[in-house]
């Protein structure tokens, strides 16, 4: 949420500064985007107190060392907090940034935390402990679409992006690159790039990966920022960096002594308020009919989808860690035994959904309508304990890739087994395709989300991130989310989101499956290109078999000439899948056509995205960032999924 203007209250303090004459620099105090939770808080009265205390204890840490935490209460009113400055911010700008972050931060309420992004600091408070978080759902990259910039300042941005994210790990977590413009003597690229101080080198790595690699997505405009979970990046055409402060002005202490005061009336006047909104507010739902929730949970309690939390509990010994399965983006999943026997899936939701029950039944209610042998079935849900909890079969083998990227179990799936994985997932994305009920798109499609069973038979998982998609309409507008590796160019590009992006995600596993190589490690295999685009210029040369997964050679297929044409042919349809151009790429039962009618000549692919290196073009921004991806990695910065 892009903020109008600045607040009173920071114009009072630059005010105030002006009249004590100390030179300052830039507090970058403008509001880039606010982020609030869905999940309301749990009692006001212990929750709101905590807060306020929280923000009071940050407040008087980060100015003296730029970043702090804070942790009040326990339970599901327990407050975490993390403030953050930017390397660059002498303790005084820091000191007025966060002023300003923690007066406009109650806007969330009565939610129970949310995240600020402003130009020169970051605050983020929750009820459980994210410290260690570097990626989420809600990372992105925020552009200014006001100038349009030419290849060489991009060049520049390009590699000032470089410098920063693969500096800023050895660094503390902080750097700062500027690049000039070759053959201009006034221009250059202007690089931050920060790590909140609770991640270890690694993380920050990881996170600055992906930023850097989703802010490319703004060339050719002429500044772009990254707004992600566990750090911030910003490039631009203009000097918005703050030159070495100088910190030890007597000035500049009485300056902060005065910033506490006033911010902390400021905060403790909002807190008031806030407080007397909401008593207002809950006297108004409580007339209104405050039992929709209840009645929501009492449908699912009376519907056969619904299982007791306490023995969901007991299935699982308590959720111990013996019986973990793995962990996705969205939740935790162990395995649990039944009292009569059966065995389970338990996922164990990061979030809970008690005050949107309307939207988990629905939810609920369409997962478990779909029916169809390569589709982990939803044997139900609890949304009436301290978590939600869905509930699933349970798949002895776990999931594709505890195999496919295993020197030693892949050995186990010989090429016959592999094509029937093929198989299936195609035909459990026809089904979802081309359900006359509502189409879904799964958007999440992978070798971790394809589970199998005891006889090695796909079966898609994870619908986390799926969405209905209606007859009527083209496309689905919606906010990125996935997997990085796995996601169509043109969904990533502009979060315009059709069935081709399933499509394209089974392209890279495809080739996965053939080469037993994930997409998203090719910096650890023999290529340093993507596995896309490894496979896309063996296929050019005719040497496509430097492809082929050892294990299969293990075998002995190089002397079966009917298999090899047969996963030949696979690659090719892998790569018609991943083509650049999505209207190009077959629909998922045309795919599953190429596959088994072998009598039907295939076309020739067009290029996968991320190829042309010649030029840095908008409607290329695909191609930018896997080439930058690959680029980060050259630095030993592998971009998380």
């Amino acid at each position: 949420m892009k903020k109008s203007g600045t607040s009173p209250f920071l114009l009072f303090i630059l005010f105030l500064s002006l009249l004590i004459e100390t030179s300052l620099a830039d507090p970058r105090s403008d509001t880039v985007e606010l982020r609030c939770e869905t999940q309301l808080e749990h009692n006001t009265s212990i929750f709101v107190v905590n807060f306020f205390d929280m923000m009071e204890i940050i407040g008087n840490k980060i100015s003296h060392s730029g970043s702090a935490v804070a942790i009040l209460g326990s339970g599901p009113d327990a407050n975490y907090g993390l403030g953050q400055c930017y390397g660059d911010l002498s303790p005084f700008d820091c000191a007025l940034c966060y002023a300003e972050a923690r007066t406009i931060f109650p806007k969330c309420y009565p939610y129970k935390g949310g995240s600020i992004y402003l130009d020169g600091c970051f605050l983020r408070a929750d009820n459980y402990s994210f410290f260690q978080e570097f990626t989420g759902p809600g990372d992105k990259a925020v552009c200014t679409n006001a100038t349009q910039k030419g290849p060489k300042f991009l060049l520049s941005a390009r590699q000032a992006v470089l410098n920063a994210a693969a500096a800023a790990p050895s660094q503390g977590g902080y750097s700062r690159s500027v690049v000039p413009v070759t053959g201009s003597r006034n221009e250059s690229a202007y690089v931050l790039a920060n790590c909140w101080s609770t991640l270890n080198a690694t993380s920050c790595r990881a996170c600055l990966g992906n930023a850097a690699a989703s802010m490319i997505r703004c060339f050719p405009w002429s500044e772009g920022r990254a707004l992600n979970t566990g750090c911030f990046m910003r490039y631009s055409d203009t000097n918005f960096l703050n030159a070495e402060q100088n910190t030890g002005h007597s000035t500049g202490n009485i300056i902060l002594i005065v910033v506490a005061i006033l911010s902390s009336v400021a905060v403790l006047i909002m807190g008031v308020a806030i407080g007397v909104c909401m008593w207002k507010r809950r006297r108004i739902q409580k007339k209104r009919g405050a039992n929709n929730v209840v009645e929501l949970e009492k449908t699912l309690h009376d519907s056969s989808l619904s299982f007791k939390y306490s023995t969901l509990e007991r299935a699982t010994g308590s959720f111990d860690d013996a019986n973990k399965l793995g962990q996705g983006g969205f939740g935790t999943v162990y395995k649990g035994v039944l009292p009569d026997g059966r065995e389970i899936a338990v996922k164990r939701l990061f979030f809970h959904n008690r005050h949107r029950a309307a939207d988990f039944f629905n939810e609920i209610n369409m997962i478990s309508t779909l029916e169809h042998k390569n589709l982990v079935r939803l044997l139900g849900c609890s949304c009436s304990g301290p978590e939600s909890l869905l509930v699933y079969e349970f798949l002895f083998n776990k999931s594709l890739d505890c195999f496919l990227f295993d020197p030693s179990r892949g050995k186990a799936l010989i090429w016959e087994k592999r094509f029937e994985i093929i198989k299936g997932t195609a035909e459990g994305l026809v089904y979802l395709h081309e359900n006359p009920n509502s189409r879904i798109i799964h958007r999440d499609i992978k070798a971790s989300n394809i589970l199998l069973d005891s006889k090695l038979q796909a079966k898609i998982a994870d619908f986390g991130l799926a969405r209905s998609f209606q007859e009527d309409k083209s496309h689905i507008s919606t906010s990125i989310a996935g997997t990085l590796g796995y996601m169509a160019p043109e969904y990533l590009a502009h979060g315009q989101l059709t069935e081709k992006a399933d499509v394209y995600s089974f392209g890279v596993v495809l080739l996965e499956i053939v080469s037993g190589k994930q997409n998203n490690a090719s910096e650890t295999a023999e290529y340093s290109d993507s596995l896309v685009t490894a496979a896309w210029k063996n296929f050019q040369l005719g040497t496509a078999e430097k492809l082929f997964d050892s294990n299969l050679m293990f075998h002995n297929y190089n002397n079966n000439d009917e298999i090899k044409k047969e996963i030949l042919r696979v690659v090719h349809v892998g790569l018609l899948c991943t083509q650049e151009v999505h209207s190009l790429r077959p629909s998922m039962p045309k795919a599953l056509q190429m596959l088994l009618e072998w009598d039907e000549q295939l076309p020739a692919p067009t290029n996968p995205p991320f190829m042309d290196v010649r030029t840095m073009k908008l409607n290329d921004s695909g191609r930018d960032q896997g080439d930058l991806g690959r680029d980060i990695q050259k630095k030993s910065m592998p971009i998380a999924t």
